[in-house]
Protein backbone atom coordinates (compact mmCIF):
# COMPACT_ATOMS: atom_id res chain seq x y z
CA UNK A 1 0.00 0.00 0.00
CA UNK A 2 2.85 2.56 0.26
CA UNK A 3 3.83 2.14 -2.87
CA UNK A 4 0.78 3.10 -4.36
CA UNK A 5 0.31 5.58 -1.96
CA UNK A 6 3.87 7.03 -3.23
CA UNK A 7 2.78 6.43 -6.83
CA UNK A 8 -0.38 8.62 -6.02
CA UNK A 9 1.78 11.00 -4.81
CA UNK A 10 4.22 11.61 -7.68
CA UNK A 11 1.20 11.73 -10.17
CA UNK A 12 -0.30 14.42 -8.39
CA UNK A 13 2.61 16.60 -8.09
CA UNK A 14 3.10 15.91 -11.71
CA UNK A 15 -0.33 16.69 -12.78
CA UNK A 16 -0.01 20.16 -10.48
CA UNK A 17 2.87 20.94 -12.06
CA UNK A 18 1.70 19.95 -15.77
CA UNK A 19 -1.71 22.65 -14.78
CA UNK A 20 0.79 25.37 -14.20
CA UNK A 21 2.94 24.36 -17.66
CA UNK A 22 -0.45 24.83 -19.33
CA UNK A 23 -1.06 28.25 -17.69
CA UNK A 24 2.06 29.35 -18.08
CA UNK A 25 1.52 28.84 -22.09
CA UNK A 26 -2.02 30.49 -22.30
CA UNK A 27 -0.09 33.35 -20.61
CA UNK A 28 2.36 33.42 -22.74
CA UNK A 29 -0.04 33.61 -25.82
CA UNK A 30 -2.42 35.44 -24.85
CA UNK A 31 -3.90 38.83 -26.76
CA UNK A 32 -4.24 40.58 -23.11
CA UNK A 33 -0.51 39.95 -23.01
CA UNK A 34 0.61 41.62 -25.97
CA UNK A 35 -2.00 44.43 -25.52
CA UNK A 36 -0.77 45.38 -21.85
CA UNK A 37 3.06 45.10 -23.18
CA UNK A 38 2.00 46.93 -26.11
CA UNK A 39 0.67 49.57 -24.24
CA UNK A 40 3.31 49.94 -21.36
CA UNK A 41 5.48 50.09 -24.13
CA UNK A 42 4.22 52.68 -25.41
CA UNK A 43 3.03 54.61 -22.55
CA UNK A 44 7.00 54.74 -20.80
CA UNK A 45 8.57 55.45 -24.60
CA UNK A 46 6.33 58.66 -25.28
CA UNK A 47 7.32 59.64 -21.29
CA UNK A 48 10.85 58.88 -22.13
CA UNK A 49 11.13 60.95 -25.51
CA UNK A 50 9.09 63.66 -24.27
CA UNK A 51 11.86 64.01 -21.07
CA UNK A 52 14.73 63.94 -23.61
CA UNK A 53 12.68 66.66 -25.81
CA UNK A 54 11.72 65.28 -28.93
CA UNK A 55 8.91 66.35 -30.97
CA UNK A 56 5.76 65.22 -31.32
CA UNK A 57 6.89 61.86 -28.44
CA UNK A 58 3.30 60.30 -28.70
CA UNK A 59 3.63 60.10 -32.20
CA UNK A 60 7.18 59.38 -32.31
CA UNK A 61 6.64 56.13 -29.74
CA UNK A 62 4.53 54.27 -32.00
CA UNK A 63 7.27 52.63 -34.40
CA UNK A 64 9.40 51.40 -31.41
CA UNK A 65 6.33 49.94 -29.74
CA UNK A 66 4.85 48.29 -32.71
CA UNK A 67 8.36 46.77 -33.51
CA UNK A 68 8.78 45.73 -29.94
CA UNK A 69 4.69 44.25 -30.47
CA UNK A 70 6.07 42.22 -33.76
CA UNK A 71 8.89 41.22 -32.27
CA UNK A 72 6.81 40.14 -29.73
CA UNK A 73 4.85 38.10 -32.47
CA UNK A 74 7.26 36.32 -34.17
CA UNK A 75 8.70 34.80 -31.43
CA UNK A 76 6.29 31.83 -31.53
CA UNK A 77 7.39 30.67 -34.81
CA UNK A 78 11.43 31.38 -34.52
CA UNK A 79 10.60 29.26 -30.91
CA UNK A 80 9.02 26.55 -33.37
CA UNK A 81 11.92 26.31 -35.81
CA UNK A 82 14.39 26.08 -32.97
CA UNK A 83 12.50 23.40 -31.10
CA UNK A 84 12.80 21.63 -34.51
CA UNK A 85 16.76 21.85 -34.82
CA UNK A 86 16.82 20.57 -31.62
CA UNK A 87 14.65 17.84 -31.92
CA UNK A 88 16.67 16.55 -34.77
Amino acid sequence: MTELSELTKRVEVIEARNSKVELDKQWETSTFRKVFLLTITYVLLAIYITLIGVNRPWLNAIIPSLGFLISTLTLGWVKAVWINRRRS
